[in-house]
């Protein structure tokens, strides 16, 4: 059971998050115990927090070797409370390709978080929101995500649209529900998939062993059904630009469903990306592939178009974004190193 307080804690602490233990609880370091219970933190982070003396059991600081009993009420607590921390505007500025009174589409940088999380109070899109629109309802309502329907990876470029009041935000979610918007992304990606055109089934749930990645389930009696439909762009050797097409909108879909098929996404380090799969061993080979990790230093995938019916006039609405710099330059390296390595 996990629940979000707002109430104060001992010692001028503020009470984040609140879980109690099962009946039938084993023994479990309370480390290991709160990463398979919070999404989108690291068991470093959750040590950090109870050396801190931030994690309490029944009312007490504990430390990361701690062995979670039955019934244990486990709480983070902080110095501030959390919708404080959570929903203050910042004036970051955006990249706004359209906006009207119902919503508006942003061009996301990458290494912009979407919305705040556990230890990422600051910086992202919502606190950027939040100060753009500070006069609408919508964004004075205390959420936590307000206006999002969906998101992207925190280092993922590209398209996003925004709900600016509850009408359009309802009708844009129902879009999603029901799988009717367009979305496409570019990816570059190891190795070239054996058929030019494809698609990638497999359902996706957290990873049993990480809590912080995805994983694809084989017999699909696990985590949620996943679609990626892709066509091979243009061959590049050792790599290639794919188009991959949404159908769901899983958690990290389309970066583990090439892990998956054996195509990691280009230096995405969190599911293998980030080594040399395809090449020779030569050592200018190996410092090109370096020097383009360091011109990208993230996986290189970017929302590059975005479809759906506008909420208000029923109207489509299609927008496009080019690829940022970082990736329009490693593709152009590669284009130059095939081109001298075949000559």
């Amino acid at each position: 059971m996990l629940m979000k307080e707002d109430k104060q804690a001992k010692h001028d602490l503020y009470e984040h998050f609140r879980i109690k233990a099962d009946k039938g609880q084993h023994l479990l370091r309370i480390d290991k115990f709160l990463v398979n219970k919070l999404e989108n933190i690291s068991r470093s982070r959750i040590q950090a927090a109870a050396t801190a003396g931030n994690i309490l059991v029944n009312g007490y600081a504990v430390k990361p070797n701690y062995k979670v009993k039955p019934d244990d009420v486990i709480s983070i607590v902080l110095a501030f409370p959390p919708h404080e921390i959570e929903m203050i505007p910042e004036n970051i500025p955006l990249n706004i390709v359209y906006e009207d009174d119902d919503l508006l589409v942003v061009n996301k940088q990458a290494g912009m978080t979407v919305h705040p999380g556990i230890g990422n109070y600051s910086g992202t899109l919502v606190n950027a929101l939040m100060w753009h629109l500070k006069g609408l309802p919508l964004f004075q309502s205390g959420e936590v995500r307000p206006g999002l329907v969906h998101r992207i990876d925190k280092n993922t470029s590209g398209l996003l649209v925004v709900a600016k009041q509850e009408l359009a935000l309802n009708r844009l979610a129902k879009q999603f529900f029901d799988h009717s918007v367009d979305r496409k992304y570019e990816a570059l990606v190891w190795g070239v998939p054996k058929n030019p055109e494809g698609t990638i089934t497999g359902n996706i749930g957290r990873h049993p062993k990480d809590r912080t990645k995805m994983y694809v389930f084989k017999d699909g009696d696990q985590g949620k059904t996943a679609v990626t439909h892709y066509k091979i762009l243009e061959d590049l050797g050792y790599i290639s630009r794919v188009e991959c097409r949404l159908e769901t909108g899983r958690t990290h879909q389309i970066r583990v469903h090439f892990k998956w098929i054996g195509h990691p996404l280009f230096n995405d380090a969190d599911y293998g990306g980030d080594m040399i799969l395809r090449g020779t061993t030569f050592t200018k080979y190996k410092q090109f592939v370096k020097n383009c990790f360091e011109i990208l230093p993230r996986q290189a995938l970017h929302a590059r178009s975005l479809g759906f019916i506008h909420p208000s006039t029923g109207k489509k609405m299609i927008f496009e974004s080019k690829l940022p710099e970082d990736m329009q330059t490693v593709i152009e390296k590669w284009r130059i190193y095939i081109r001298h390595r075949n000559e």
